[in-house]
């Protein structure tokens, strides 16, 4: 189902059982925070939405978690499990593309049906049913403190619009803000993300036109965190998602145009030239990421709904929400990848890898450094650039098992043959790269060796039972007492 906008997202949350209100007062300090943590580590149906309807000092209730966990995830973007997703992709590949591989990769930009999922253009809007425009301020919000150490308070789940000065194109990527004054804020959109590639094209120009989205519906939350391939539209891929063009309306102050259906939207402006250090932060990898230089958002107006809800999410060490985002990412990229790459069976990024740290790959190996072949070719593919680890395993091995990954990737090497070092981009967040934003990358090969390559001692059979004795004892497991 397409939902309308965050608020029929959240009935949807409670009347599947899925949200709890927090009536009580709760400091947007710190306190908000360590209940989410708790929570968004609580095994099984423990873990939920959260809207906090009193936070101490504001009106607008705040909404945390809503993307925590699979079914919520999958709940979000209308479908009843992640892999539904990638199925939905391979399908659209297939009916879509013609079949030469070079023709493929020329139709990657068009694979959405823009026909449905074009924007929808409109005049009057929910977002704008407040226009704060003689003097914005951001007071009015409850933004969080989320951790100790912070340099501030930050806004975490923004879809930021830019413009690209030349070609037109629209960006929205989902970068953290931190609260400066009641006017500014730190933009921290990473040197390898889209807004920082605008803002390089528009270094020329005095002020480039900014616009943050804060709620709205699901899918364009959602596809502001997607690492989307250059040239494809988010708010045409969050249509393409939710079965129905998105409505945008006209900011106020400047030309963007906007999710109509949002709840807050904050218009101004970056000076490409300006800089101000932002951070630290408590990040997603666990760690404080390190303060360092990056623009500065100048605000010139506040729209938003009569009474909005405020969204937010808490990053820290996974699990937390934002690994389902990535979740969801990862199996609407798999067919993708499959294009590129026929050989990958599947591919697992999980919690304890933050994403870019550790990716699982498996493949259906057929000549010598076909392994080696995957993680170069992943390496060069678009934001998999900044993956630090790839382990390849065979075919039959299930990736999301990591029991099993760590078996086969410890027993399956011989360091000085299975190892691939090399020297690459590096994420912005990467506190033990060699150099900020660059450094080193490990490739594993953990599949099985022989002849292919070059291997003359024999492999090992593994340890399996018969299928006629573990068809008997499934049949008299009752009859053990066990």
């Amino acid at each position: 189902m397409a939902f309308t906008d965050l608020r029929d997202f959240v009935a949807s949350l409670d009347a599947h059982g899925r949200l709890r209100r927090i009536a009580v007062p709760v400091s947007r300090d710190l306190e908000i925070t360590e209940i989410v943590d708790r929570v968004s580590k609580t095994p099984g149906a423990g873990n939920v939405a959260l809207l906090f309807e009193h936070v101490e000092g504001f009106e607008a209730p705040v909404l945390v978690n809503a993307f925590g966990s699979e079914d919520r995830m999958a709940l979000a973007l209308g479908v009843g499990r992640l892999d539904e997703l990638g199925e939905r992709v391979a399908k659209l590949l297939d009916a879509r593309l013609p079949g030469t591989f070079g023709e493929r990769l020329r139709k990657l930009g068009t694979l959405i049906d823009v026909a449905r999922a074009a924007p929808r253009r409109v005049t009057t809007a929910p977002c704008q049913e407040i226009v704060e425009t003689a003097a914005p301020s951001l007071a009015g919000l409850p933004i969080l403190q989320c951790w100790p150490g912070d340099g501030g308070r930050y806004i975490t789940l923004p879809g930021v619009f830019t413009r690209d000065p030349i070609t037109g194109a629209r960006n929205v990527g989902m970068y953290r803000l931190q609260v400066y004054d009641d006017r500014t804020l730190g933009m921290h959109w990473q040197t390898h993300k889209g807004g920082a590639e605008h803002q390089r094209r528009a270094i020329q120009t005095i002020r480039m036109p900014v616009a943050i989205v804060l709620g709205g519906d699901p899918a364009m939350i959602y596809a502001a965190s997607a690492p989307l391939p250059p040239g494809i539209d988010e708010v045409v891929f969050a249509g393409w998602l939710r079965g129905a063009g998105v409505e945008m309306v006209r900011c106020r102050t400047n030309d963007l145009e906007v999710p109509a259906q949002a709840e807050i939207v904050l218009e101004g402006w970056v000076d490409p030239r300006e800089q101000r250090l932002e951070g630290p932060f408590g990040d997603h990898t666990g760690y404080y990421s390190l303060a360092r230089d990056y623009p500065v958002f100048h605000l010139t107006a506040v729209t938003r709904r009569a009474r909005p809800i405020y969204p937010t999410t808490i990053v820290g060490r996974p699990p937390q929400e934002d690994y389902w985002l990535g979740k969801a990412t990862e199996r609407i990229f798999l067919p993708i990848m499959r294009l590129m790459l026929p050989e990958i069976v599947d591919v697992n990024m999980p919690a304890e890898g933050i994403f870019h740290n550790l990716v699982i790959v498996s493949i259906r190996k057929r000549y010598p450094g076909h392994a080696r072949k995957v993680m170069q070719a992943l390496w060069g593919m678009g934001l998999m650039m900044l993956a630090k680890t790839i382990v390849v395993v065979s075919e039959h091995v299930n990736v999301h098992d990591l029991s099993e990954v760590a078996w086969r990737a410890t027993g399956n090497i011989d360091p000085r043959r299975d190892l691939v070092i090399i020297e690459g981009p590096m994420d912005d967040l990467d506190h033990a790269a060699l150099r900020h934003r660059f450094g080193g990358k490990l490739g594993v090969d953990a599949t099985e060796k022989g002849a292919l390559d070059d291997v003359t001692q024999a492999w090992p059979d593994e340890i399996r039972m018969s299928e006629e004795v573990r068809e008997r004892v499934t049949r008299r497991w009752k009859d053990y007492g066990l």
